[in-house]
């Protein structure tokens, strides 16, 4: 049976200005928030949305990025009308590569996308911090008659040279885009979100491999096509919280957000949760010489110095005499007695032992996943 709209959420990056963080780990599964992973807000998004089906296209490292979503379970996301597909890069007979773009993927994935036989195509990215109905973008699609819909958010004027800019009419139509501007005509920058009608840019795709055309990215190539050629491209206005966390100062600064008690994430929120996969941890045990305060500390922790600003997620463990200041501190690791972490991201599993101090004044400082820090 056809379906309306068919989300295919691009897992695959590398992420490689998140350094140290993303060695072994796609992007799109770096832990967040304490609880979260960065996926999820985007297949929280769909599930909220009613879009109950979905490919997650992965690459780079994919293992945790598969374990974690499984099946989609934990999104709501495993009936009998729903489900979500892991998708890799495969071989065929007429060979295997990796993907080369963003528009690449879903060329890879035709077959796929075929067997869902959407009518609609909501292509997202796997590495935002966001909430965003969906509906609500393919019902402006719908209305405009569009053949492409992007989702932008207006960012402050001397910052936009650091998006893709879309130049729109008085009726929000899209008549140009430049990428990465140096002297940007208007601040509305792409997030990334775009909604297609599957069969127009199916041909499109597939015609320009024939031809040799190079369609690889949607922001590089399709998008100028389709401005191009004159069709309908509509900008979607979305006006609450969202952050690209692709840098090491985005996701701290994300992570830094989390914390305030009015933030528009508002996890609390029920009538639109975001969702993980569950795991199993004992509640956490705060020693009586912990001193903790605007922060967050989630199952599994175990607490004996003091924690500001702060979030520590599953199974950390910071010692007696030890300081967090304005550190984000990923499942699994350890800080030992007397050390002093100040503006610091430290990975999972990582180990900070006794006395050490890491001192993130001139910019945040990192430990990567499994490395140890200190000791003989």
């Amino acid at each position: 049976m056809k379906k309306e709209m068919l989300a295919m959420i691009l897992a695959g990056g590398k992420g490689t200005r998140l350094e140290k963080l993303t060695e072994s780990v796609a992007k799109p599964a770096v832990p967040f928030g304490g609880r979260y992973r960065i996926i999820d807000f985007t297949l929280s998004n769909c599930a909220n949305s009613s879009i109950n089906d979905v490919g997650v296209v992965t690459q780079y490292e994919p293992r945790e990025l598969n374990f974690h979503v499984g099946s989609g379970v934990n999104w709501g996301l495993s009936g009998i009308d729903s489900g979500v597909t892991i998708l890799q890069p495969f071989s065929s007979s007429a060979g295997g590569k990796w993907f080369e773009g963003t528009a690449d993927a879903i060329l890879q994935n035709i077959a796929f996308i075929d067997h869902e036989d959407p009518e609609y195509l909501l292509v997202l990215s796997g590495d935002h911090i966001y909430k965003m109905n969906y509906d609500h973008m393919l019902e402006t699609h719908k209305e405009n008659n569009a053949d492409l819909t992007i989702a932008v958010i207006e960012v402050p004027l001397d910052e936009a040279s650091r998006f893709g800019i879309m130049n729109t009419d008085e009726n929000d139509q899209i008549v140009e885009f430049e990428e990465k501007p140096a002297n940007p005509k208007s601040n509305l920058a792409s997030m990334g979100i775009y909604i297609f009608n599957w069969q127009s840019l199916r041909k499109l795709l597939v015609e320009s491999q024939e031809a040799g055309v190079d369609m690889s990215d949607f922001g590089s190539n399709v998008i100028p096509r389709y401005i191009n050629d004159q069709k309908n491209v509509v900008a979607y206005r979305f006006s609450g919280y969202w952050k690209d966390v692709g840098t090491v100062d985005s996701l701290w600064q994300a992570n830094m957000d989390f914390l305030s008690l009015d933030n528009e994430l508002n996890i609390h929120d029920r009538s639109w949760r975001i969702y993980t996969k569950n795991t199993m941890a004992p509640p956490e045990f705060i020693d009586e010489t912990a001193e903790i305060n605007e922060s967050i500390v989630v199952d599994g922790c175990y607490v004996a110095g003091k924690v500001h600003r702060s979030v520590l997620s599953t199974d950390v463990q910071v010692g007696e005499g030890s300081e967090i200041i304005e550190s984000v501190l990923m499942p699994g690791a350890k800080v030992g007695k007397n050390a002093r972490l100040y503006r610091t991201i430290a990975g999972e599993n990582s180990v900070i032992n006794d006395g050490v101090t890491i001192d993130g004044s001139e910019g945040i400082q990192l430990v990567g996943h499994g490395e140890v820090i200190g000791g003989e």
